[in-house]
């Protein structure tokens, strides 16, 4: 299928030939029929992606303020891989779809093959969208108007802040496509409503909506125009649905109000309020958050829980909905609103048209009838290496691999056959950068290749131990990301697995282990005859409580799927198995607990560690600090970049020219493991050990103290 990409780091859009997303749980499969291009958010995405690096930054302050202390912490070479590997990803563009729906995932019951829909789906022949954020087509509607629906739903979210009611009077600050909407809406309620903006032809069809006009930029007041309009007393609220940089957008709709106003943004303008404006009229002021309440909560958009209609009349879906069917009752029109229509495959020229036209407002991309629907897209630059070499396969797409685990790879030699991800366009990309084979959206077309004798799976964590069964059980060795498993009995369900192929590897990316840095303290500590001493600190950093690494279904919570990598480093330097866990985490107070603990751990050889992860410092701190004592010695090891001797013969110092955290030689031995076979290169019981002592970590940090393992 083919869909509209544009790359943030060349400025390049293109419409892609990607592999077609599947239905999941709770969504719909959808086939496009039309599509409207967002003159204002989309053109500034685009606009963004063409600026050279400098002026990147220059957009983004608060960003260049991150990489300066990812520097300090990380090193220069690091953190512009970082950067870099961002901005060159493929971003999909669109938020405006109407289509049909082909399928539809488990738990989706109000919606079936066949229905008409409109949804936030990107400019794609296919989208997968989850079900609150589709709305179903009334009879009488065409497919490019119900294009305009989640646009609309914009202007409609913000006139709702405004609370407006009969016979008030309303400026709208910009007669784009959401400004002209909004006129139209306004209208709807029953109010007055005067339209502000530059363009002549805007102008035009607002007043044809009914709006009084006043042309910014022609040397007239624009306060003074308002006042007269209501007689000197004000308008009662002011919707700002312009984009520009300067702060006087602001200034002057706050001069507009009347005592006890109301502003509600919608647009970007600058925000340099100045207080006496508010202070003096108590003037209120808001920004509107996209569609409605539901926008970004991932409970409502990706698991599907709606909002209680009698305490949250109005959400993202609901409000569809109302501009559906007040496009029914023909009190919205769009029709007007289309200036220009192009097939997908012009998408290029339609926002070049977007771009540099004044006049330009409804863009439509039209779709074909017949679309290729294939999970598999074979990528024709693909090289294939030496028939020797491991052929692997990477189930996730996301940043981990993209960053780290396809590099590493395809550095080591590895035959990479598929890059697997329910995000189409990341495993294109990913697998297009990388020299894969194929491109997939169903991670079963791996399982099912005999070729393909190693799996590689970086997904949420709830997917780990479920993928690590199938893919042992389909005869394949398994590389999988941290954590193994988030329970005891998917641990157990792992284990059984396991024991039943004796002849396929598994491995769990504990790559600290293989740092020059981890190597070397071992070499150090070499010979001892008496029990270590650790202390680990972790500067972990803050992650909001809604993401979903806290979540305690899907991700397990930081410690289950971070803190194990600590436990592993220790159990690796004292050759010993973790047989005791106590730890205690903060009280009540923080929004998380779970990610601000102390763990002590006691190994079966009589030495001790503590694991400090704590998420509430600055990132100017380093990350990961491990002092070991032993012997009247101490080794301390400063994020993964030197390690310091005190009191070792013939060492003091040791330093590579940037971090290295070991991933690049952990990769390198899978890949050659593979090839060759040989060891394992963790023995299964430690990874089994390492995994329950985090179990038990936040165990014991719930009050059940000291825990064997």
């Amino acid at each position: 299928m083919k869909q509209v990409l544009q790359n943030l780091k060349t400025g390049e859009l293109e419409v892609a030939e990607l592999p077609s997303p599947q239905v999941r749980r709770g969504a719909l499969l959808i086939q496009t029929r039309a599509s409207l291009i967002s003159a204002g958010s989309e053109r500034m995405i685009v606009e963004f992606s063409k600026a050279n690096l400098i002026s990147k930054a220059r957009q983004q302050p608060e960003k260049v303020k991150q990489v300066l202390d990812k520097i300090k912490t990380d090193g220069l070479l690091p953190t512009l891989e970082a950067v870099f590997s961002k901005l060159d990803e493929p971003m999909p563009l669109g938020y405006c779809n109407a289509g049909v729906v082909l399928d539809v995932g488990s738990d989706v019951s109000d919606f079936v093959p066949g229905d008409r829909v409109i949804s936030n789906g990107p400019h794609a022949e296919i989208v997968c969208v989850p079900k609150n954020l589709c709305a179903k087509i009334p009879e009488g509607i065409s497919d490019e108007s119900a294009a305009f629906t989640v646009l609309s739903s914009v202007g409609l979210q913000g006139i709702r802040l405004l609370s407006p009611s009969l016979g008030e009077k309303f400026v709208v600050y910009g007669l784009g496509l959401i400004g002209l909407l909004s006129v139209q809406l306004l209208h709807a309620h029953g109010c007055e409503v005067i339209g502000i903006d530059l363009n002549p032809a805007r102008l035009k069809l607002a007043q044809g909506y009914g709006a009084r006009i006043v042309t910014a930029g022609s040397g007239g007041d624009l306060v003074s125009a308002a006042n007269a309009w209501t007689e000197g007393k004000g308008v009662d609220g002011v919707l700002i649905t312009a984009a520009a940089k300067t702060d006087e957008i602001i200034h002057q709709s706050a001069q507009m109000c009347r005592k006890r106003g109301r502003i509600v943004l919608v647009g970007v303008v600058g925000l340099n309020l100045r207080r006496s404006d508010f202070y003096e009229k108590e003037i209120t002021f808001q920004v509107s958050c996209s569609y409605g309440p539901g926008r970004y909560d991932n409970k409502y958009e990706q698991s599907g829980q709606d909002y209680p209609r009698g305490f949250v009349r109005w959400t993202a879906q609901r409000n569809f909905q109302a501009v559906l069917d007040i496009m029914q009752a023909e009190k919205l029109n769009v029709d007007d609103l289309i200036t220009n229509r192009f097939a997908l495959e012009d998408a290029s020229q339609a926002y070049d048209v977007v771009s540099k036209s004044p006049n330009a407002l409804g863009v439509i991309l039209k779709y074909v009838d017949e679309v290729e629907q294939s999970p598999k897209l074979a990528i024709k630059s693909a090289s294939v290496p030496a028939a020797h070499a491991a052929t692997v396969s990477v189930i996730g797409a996301g940043n981990f691999s993209k960053m780290i685990l396809v590099p590493s790879i395809s550095k080591a030699g590895g035959r990479i056959a598929y890059i697997a991800d329910l995000n189409a366009a990341a495993a294109q990309h990913l697998a297009k950068k990388y020299g894969a084979e194929n491109a997939v959206t169903d991670y079963k077309l791996i399982l099912e290749d005999p070729e393909a004798n190693a799996v590689l799976i970086a997904v949420p964590h709830n997917l780990h131990a479920r993928l690590v069964c199938e893919a042992v059980e389909a005869g394949k060795h398994v590389f999988v990301e941290k954590p193994l498993a988030m329970n005891e009995d998917e641990l157990s369900n792992v284990i059984e697995v396991v024991t039943k192929a004796k002849d396929r590897f598994i491995m769990v990316g504990f790559n600290r282990r293989f740092s020059p840095h981890t190597v070397k303290l071992k070499a150090l500590l070499a010979g001892r005859s008496e029990p270590l001493c650790m202390n680990m600190t972790v500067n972990a950093g803050y992650i909001p409580p809604e993401h979903w690494v806290h979540d305690p279904v899907v991700g397990g919570g930081r410690i289950i799927g971070e803190g194990c990598h600590f436990f592993d480093l220790m159990v690796h330097l004292t050759r010993s198995r973790i047989k005791t866990v106590a730890s205690m985490m903060v009280g009540q107070g923080a929004a998380v607990c779970e990610d601000k603990m102390s763990i002590i751990l006691g190994f079966e050889d009589g030495s001790v560690g503590t694991v400090n992860y704590f998420a509430n410092g600055s990132k100017k701190y380093p990350k990961e600090t491990l002092e070991v004592f032993s012997e009247g010695r101490v080794a301390r090891l400063e994020n993964f970049r030197r390690v310091l001797g005190y009191g070792f013969k013939n060492f003091r110092k040791f330093k590579t020219s940037r971090q290295d955290k070991g991933h690049r030689a952990e990769f390198a031995a899978f890949v050659d493991l593979v090839t060759n076979g040989g060891d394992p290169l963790i023995p299964f019981d430690q990874l089994v050990n390492v995994t329950r002592a985090s179990f038990a970590a936040v165990e014991s940090a719930k009050g059940k103290g000291v825990i064997s393992i």
